[in-house]
């Protein structure tokens, strides 16, 4: 995993929710175009509300508000690979294309830097300046 915080931050927006037994995420939006959300502006914004305040969550939105915390405390643990994959996609394009959105989910996130202190080495081999 290249960008292992950040990709935490976005399961979210590979889709992935909770299953009530908690073993893993569901795969129940794995069919998201993840292309169009990082094309749109309106969608990117959409979800960024959503995953700092709350408001306007799409029902998948919610759930994947609900479920980033143990995503990001686990490393992704119960992801799957086309999780990492589109949280992969969806980071770097963030990390390219929208600095500040990214900079302020970490900080809601990951306030302290645990994460990205924990993750640091495996980012820094993937080619993530910190």
């Amino acid at each position: 995993m290249k960008y292992m915080t950040v990709g935490l931050f976005f399961a979210l927006f590979a889709f992935v929710a909770c299953r009530p037994e908690g073993e893993e995420y569901t795969s129940k939006y794995d069919n998201i175009d993840l292309d169009e959300i990082i094309k749109s502006d309106r969608l990117i914004n959409s979800y960024f509300k959503c995953l700092m305040t709350g408001e306007g969550c799409t029902p998948d939105g919610t759930e994947l508000r609900k479920i980033l915390p143990d995503a990001i405390k686990t490393g992704c643990a119960k992801c799957s690979q086309k999780h990492r994959e589109g949280s992969k996609k969806i980071v770097n394009h963030l990390i390219t294309h929208k600095p500040d959105l990214y900079k302020q989910l970490e900080a809601k996130y990951d306030p302290e830097g645990t994460y990205k202190q924990k993750y640091k080495a495996e980012l820094e081999k993937g080619g993530y300046k910190l």
